[in-house]
């Protein structure tokens, strides 16, 4: 049975999406392994939120749901696409690499937690505690915490100064934490390219839509294409991991598409190969496209997960076809074995972080607790103490 808490990390843990510039850090993945491993929205706004290298900013609190939840146009004059400028970043996922390239995100990628959250609510919709879940989540592990930036895709000094090692400030490209193997739209890490748009894959999503949707992405392909990708890292990739942060982004990325990439005003949650290239592919809100009518985030993903029941585990040995289940990851039973296992990951990145650093991790893990492990019942952690 899948928690209301676990639906709500799995949505932006995806935008959070079909989650790949990976650095050489080992795989957030490992049980206990090492972890080595803004010109609009206005640029005005942009230079206003989150520090200029080397400065440190206390972070707010994160933002709210938004005053109006509805339907609304949001392909509109205010926010154009346009396409990249030299030095623009995108990353693995569709959905913020579209809000960056129409304005709701820093066009260059680069942005702080509060703007995610809002860019995410505003331009699909989504349920405000899975925005800051899944958001603080990738801040915490890929971000900046001393400027409170972050990067959509690769590693960038528009973040600022990097944090001692073995923190990495990486950007949402680092594998193992949002980006993983077996996606939908983007290659494993293994091959060499894992955040960019790759088109045979995508022409597999359209084969199994064709196939079992009738032309059209929905909850039954959904089902069907996360096994197969599972299946095909399996037999392709020697060191396939799904296990931890990875698995539960892996079954979120599934159903975000139908949840936040069909056009509101459709009363059948399908997708159209044409609104879906315009999304994986062009980064493009498609024309007239409207958001989802209410707050949404992981809704379905039962149905994806009953289709075929899988463990979380990986290739063990560095040998194909060789998946082993690893009975002490995180799985959707259990909320507070992911946060226990997030927080030791973290403690691992920043084993003794001083001043600014040390304020901000504390209160960047509270923030992320608050919105939505608190709900589970999970006994809230304070590796680096209170403020």
């Amino acid at each position: 049975m899948v928690s209301k808490p676990f639906a709500l990390l799995t949505a932006l843990l995806l935008t959070l999406g079909s989650l790949s510039t990976s650095f050489a850090f080992p795989n957030l993945q490992a049980p206990n392994g090492n972890l080595l491993r803004r010109q609009e929205v206005e640029d005005s706004t942009a230079s206003q939120a989150g520090g200029r290298p080397g400065q440190g900013v206390d972070p707010p609190p994160p933002p709210g749901p938004l005053s109006f939840t509805g339907l609304k146009l949001v392909n509109d004059r205010d926010h154009p696409w346009r396409p990249l400028r030299n030095g623009d970043i995108r990353g693995p996922c569709p959905g913020l690499n579209t809000l960056a390239s129409h304005g709701y995100l820093p066009r260059d990628g680069v942005a702080t937690p509060t703007q995610i959250i809002k860019a995410v609510q505003e331009g699909f919709n989504m349920d405000n505690g899975a925005a800051i879940t899944a958001t603080y989540l990738g801040h915490i592990l890929n971000g900046n915490l001393v400027t409170d930036l972050l990067s959509i895709g690769g590693k960038t000094p528009k973040t600022g100064p990097p944090p001692p090692p073995p923190a990495h400030a990486g950007g949402l490209n680092v594998h193992g934490t949002f980006e993983g193997d077996a996606g939908l739209t983007r290659a494993d890490d293994f091959f060499g390219d894992n955040h960019s748009f790759n088109q045979t894959l995508f022409d597999k999503f359209v084969d199994f839509s064709n196939r079992f949707g009738g032309g059209f992405y929905n909850l039954t392909v959904a089902g069907e294409l996360r096994f197969s990708r599972i299946q095909d890292s399996i037999a392709t990739n020697p060191q396939f991991t799904f296990k931890n942060v990875r698995y539960i982004t892996a079954y979120g990325e599934t159903v975000f598409p139908i949840n936040l990439f069909v056009d509101g005003r459709q009363t059948e949650r399908k997708l159209s190969m044409d609104h879906a290239a315009s999304f994986f592919r062009d980064m493009k809100f498609p024309p007239d496209f409207h958001r989802a009518a209410q707050p949404s985030s992981g809704a379905g993903i039962e149905q994806v997960i009953a289709a075929y029941p899988w463990l979380p585990g990986g290739n063990a040995d560095g040998q194909l076809n060789n998946y082993v289940v690893d009975p002490t990851s995180a799985d959707f039973t259990n909320p507070c074995g992911l946060y226990t296992f997030v927080i030791g990951s973290v403690q691992e990145l920043y084993p003794n972080p001083t001043g600014i650093l040390r304020r901000n991790l504390i209160k960047n893990l509270g923030y992320w607790y608050a919105g939505g492990f608190a709900s589970a019942g999970c006994t809230e952690l304070f590796p680096y103490g209170q403020l």
